[in-house]
């Protein structure tokens, strides 16, 4: 074998050593690859704009009274002097402390209610009652329902944290009114009569004793 055979075959020995030593470097490629871009001319991209919205309007005030309105703003605070404080949970209380305060008084029956009445109310109430019973008149009454109920006002003293919620109700019931020789004197057992009421219930918020009194009462 001459010299030059010899030359060659080193030579195809070390360019195939060099081949695999790059390609055990710097792997392998397929396909079309962008052409590297020089640090200095790559733009960073612009951060996409979005909008981060917190809270937002309480549907459960608003769904009451219009929104921006004094009693939304006195609503909102009783909601964060008692955080747990639901204005449609109070409707619905509402709507069941009517029922059993109307049919009560119409009873004549106080001691039922008297926790759920102020000092004011239950001598109004009282003294009705008294009336009726000097002379000699009784009452019959049956509940039918609620037709209309609107939360019409609502305030809330900070100082005192005590809140006043204004309800007025179209109440529908039957009644009828006996005299000592048990005949009817006003009222109907089967016609329905509809009453309209506007009550307030007044509660120190934030106090272990959920119930809400009846402050005051009016047409």
């Amino acid at each position: 074998m001459n010299s030059s055979l010899i030359q060659l075959l080193v030579l195809a020995g070390i360019a195939v050593f060099l081949v695999l030593k790059l390609r055990s470097v710097l792997g392998t490629r397929d396909g079309f690859e962008k052409p590297t871009v020089p640090l200095e001319d790559v733009t960073p991209r612009a951060k996409r704009p979005f909008e981060v919205i917190e809270g937002g309007p309480d549907r459960d005030i608003i769904d009451q009274v219009p929104e921006g309105s004094d009693a939304a703003k006195a609503l909102g605070a009783m909601k964060l002097a008692e955080p747990g404080f639901s204005v449609a949970d109070f409707l619905k209380g509402a709507r069941g402390a009517y029922e059993m305060i109307l049919i009560a008084f119409e009873r004549g029956d106080l001691d039922s209610i008297r926790p759920f009445l102020s000092d004011e109310v239950e001598a109004t109430f009282a003294q009705a009652i008294n009336a009726r019973e000097r002379e000699g008149l009784t009452v019959q009454a049956d509940f039918v329902g609620v037709r209309e109920l609107t939360l019409a006002d609502a305030e809330f003293d900070r100082d005192t944290r005590t809140a006043e919620i204004t309800v007025r109700f179209l109440g529908e019931l039957t009644s009828v009114v006996r005299n000592k020789a048990g005949e009817v004197v006003d009222g109907s057992a089967t016609d329905i009569k509809r009453q309209r009421d506007s009550w307030t219930f007044s509660r120190r918020m934030g106090v272990s004793d959920p119930n809400w009194q009846l402050v005051a009462t009016g047409d």
